[in-house]
């Protein structure tokens, strides 16, 4: 066994990225106060296809340094938008037919496991604040709640982490 070099991978430059078709998802950042986890959301909307990230509220916008350093050029891949107001997005993506999933902690939610992705749908996926979760402004607008499934003393996980693990489940059904 041996690693692979980076030219054996066999990866696409940006421009013909940009060019390919993405999965039908966009992410949604509502007020990421650490720069670092945007950027690991952009590396990984890059690594699985995703149509664009939306950043809202006061989440930090390219080229911010940290999100330079944790995308690692995914920045210039994945398409994206700053939103002052979370609702403005969420109720775009309403009216072009999304399906927002908040990925939260609700007296409703729904384990993400049982949740079958149904690939003739578009789907807007929130993820919320470290600290305070996806904000009260955009919860109404959600249209289902879906949790990761934890087991051990802690309550949430990284945000980044937990969009690499939602991304995944959503975009599997896709490929």
């Amino acid at each position: 066994m041996r690693k692979l070099k980076l030219e054996e991978l066999g990866r696409i430059g940006i421009e013909d990225f940009k060019s390919i078709d993405k999965i039908p998802i966009v992410v949604v950042l509502d007020n990421i106060r650490s720069a670092m986890n945007v950027g690991s959301f952009f590396r990984t909307s890059d690594a699985f296809k995703i149509e664009k990230l939306v950043l809202c509220g006061i989440t930090a916008t390219p080229p911010h340094k940290e999100i330079l350093k944790t995308a690692i050029g995914a920045s210039a891949s994945v398409d994206w938008q700053h939103q002052s107001q979370i609702e403005t997005t969420l109720q775009e993506l309403k009216n072009n037919d999304f399906q927002i999933i908040g990925i939260e902690q609700t007296d409703e939610s729904q384990d993400m496991s049982s949740f079958v992705v149904d690939t003739t749908k578009k789907y807007a996926l929130v993820f919320g604040n470290e600290v305070k979760g996806i904000s009260n402004e955009a919860l109404p607008l959600i249209d289902k709640a879906l949790e990761i499934p934890q087991f051990g003393t802690k309550h949430s996980l990284n945000v980044s982490v937990c969009g690499g693990i939602v991304m995944w489940h959503f975009v599997t059904p896709f490929l």
